[in-house]
């Protein structure tokens, strides 16, 4: 049968009932998370300490009938060879199917994960979101003998490291999660003296390899897809701005690399204080707006001394314009998201960046609904995932738990999806070699796989922003072949 383990170190235990019933009607706030590459710094919590009470089992029987995913299972045996995702995806639970109660006790040769996500702490609404999601993907996919071992971390390294320890202890072939990058570090150690895996779910590069994997949406893979289809375009010439923290700086690598290997350039490059609140100067400058705008007033006076016919019509061209010139590149790469995304925007056609002249380029935070209301962003281009890969999880998701999935919830359904296809896996169901195979799998992210370093590649898509939402201007690819 399929069992969760909860180990709290707080007064109140919560179980599996109750975390199935949440209503996170906050998920979709944008930047809620902190500690990533340019969502800010993380925020640690401490919670009093209190004695330790031995894990609380809680089986499916006690999940709410109401907004319950069917566990109808499959055992039919897998053939060695591993297959991708896209399979299982192709099972989900149709509406209506019945609710099928598991047996009361696992088997003794359970399969068991350890699952490792904030469920108390500022990120909680996220952990208990993605718990949510990996809750979806267990109920969905997985067979009798697998069993999950939820662990909270409290969203810190410390709490990470401590449930890790306590999941591993229990018997976890392989840990899913944490989330941020400084909690994956503490997690590594213990992982790797136990030679238990990591899938986690971090954007941060630096924390994979040597047995941890990371999940996470890397910007250079979004740099790199954008430049690659805007130099397909006959756009060689690109500029930057981006907020001056680690996120603002690995866009500005990547846009080098990026460049570099297509035989384009980067010609301006402007970073700007994440904490202010007025990016005129920033705009100003990267715009070369008081040469360009010299250049302008030198002209009309030159005109208005020529006062000849010619340069009477010459100056009657000028009369509207704001400065002689274009900027000093052809696309402009916006590398931020939320309400800072919208408020450099708004300053690019003051400073003459005309969007109809020069291409605004963006990056994965531009992945939000409603940012074509601001018209300097309407016909950017930016990578992400293709959005109809998820669509049916969406659904399935606001069906169950009547609020709509934060957007890393993908990466908890995707991961524990991976851990029931290699749990059948007749042995070494978790070796390295399995995890980072060649194929990779289609996830509801669209297709992914792990290199040998433990990075996460995807097939991203080129989106193009409209006045209501992005459409796909370019497909995702289909597989890594």
């Amino acid at each position: 049968m399929i069992r969760f383990h909860y180990s709290f170190r707080l007064a109140a235990t919560l179980v599996l009932g109750g975390v199935l019933g949440l209503t996170l009607s906050a998920c979709a706030e944008g930047n809620v998370l902190k500690g990533l590459p340019g969502m800010g710094a993380e925020t640690k919590t401490e919670a009093a300490p209190v004695p330790k009470a031995a894990p609380k089992t809680v089986t499916a029987s006690r999940t709410p009938a109401v907004r319950t995913p069917s566990t109808s299972v499959r055992t039919t045996q897998r053939p060695p060879q591993l297959p991708s995702l896209e399979e299982l995806l192709g099972r989900m639970p149709k509406p209506g199917e019945t609710f099928k109660q598991p047996p009361p006790l696992p088997p003794s040769g359970a399969v068991r994960v350890g699952l490792l996500l904030p469920l108390t702490g500022i990120n909680s609404r996220i952990g208990n979101a993605m718990l949510n999601a990996a809750s979806l993907a267990l109920f969905d996919f997985a067979d009798s003998d697998f069993e999950i071992l939820v662990r909270d971390t409290r969203g810190t390294p410390e709490g990470s490291d401590e449930a890790a320890r306590l999941a591993i202890g229990d018997g976890a072939e392989v840990l899913i999660g944490p989330l941020l990058s400084n909690s994956v570090s503490a997690v590594a150690l213990s992982a790797r003296a136990a030679g238990v895996p990591v899938i986690a779910f971090s954007s941060d590069r630096r924390v994979a390899g040597d047995g941890v994997f990371t999940m996470g949406f890397f910007p250079e893979d979004e740099v790199r897809r954008v430049v690659e289809y805007a130099v397909q375009k006959g756009i060689n010439r690109f500029a930057l701005l981006a907020p001056d923290d680690p996120y603002g700086n690995a866009v500005s690598s990547a846009l080098d690399a990026a460049t570099y290997r297509l035989g384009a350039s980067v010609t301006a490059r402007e970073f700007y204080d994440p904490l202010s609140r007025d990016f005129s100067k920033n705009v100003r400058n990267l715009a070369d707006y008081d040469r360009r705008r010299a250049a302008l007033v030198d002209q009309r006076e030159y005109l208005k001394q020529s006062g000849d016919e010619f340069s009477k019509r010459a100056l009657a061209r000028l009369k509207n314009l704001q400065t002689l010139g274009d900027p000093p590149f052809d696309a402009l790469l916006v590398a931020d998201g939320g309400k800072r995304l919208i408020s450099v925007a708004a300053l690019l056609p003051f400073y003459d960046v005309d969007p109809g002249r020069v291409k605004i380029l963006g990056t994965g935070q531009w992945e939000v609904a409603g940012i074509g209301a601001e018209p300097a962003l309407m016909g950017g281009w930016f990578a992400a995932p293709d959005p109809k890969s998820r669509e049916a999880f969406i659904e399935k998701y606001r069906k169950t738990y009547s609020t709509r999935p934060h957007r890393l919830t993908t990466l908890a359904y995707d991961a524990m999806a991976l851990a029931v296809v290699l749990a059948r896996q007749p042995e070494n169901r978790y070796a390295i070699e399995r995890i980072a195979q060649s194929g990779g799998f289609t996830g509801r992210d669209g297709v992914f796989r792990f290199l040998a370093d433990g990075q996460v590649e995807r097939g991203l898509a080129v989106l193009e922003v409209g006045q209501k939402q992005a459409r796909v201007i370019d497909p995702a690819p289909r597989s890594f072949r």
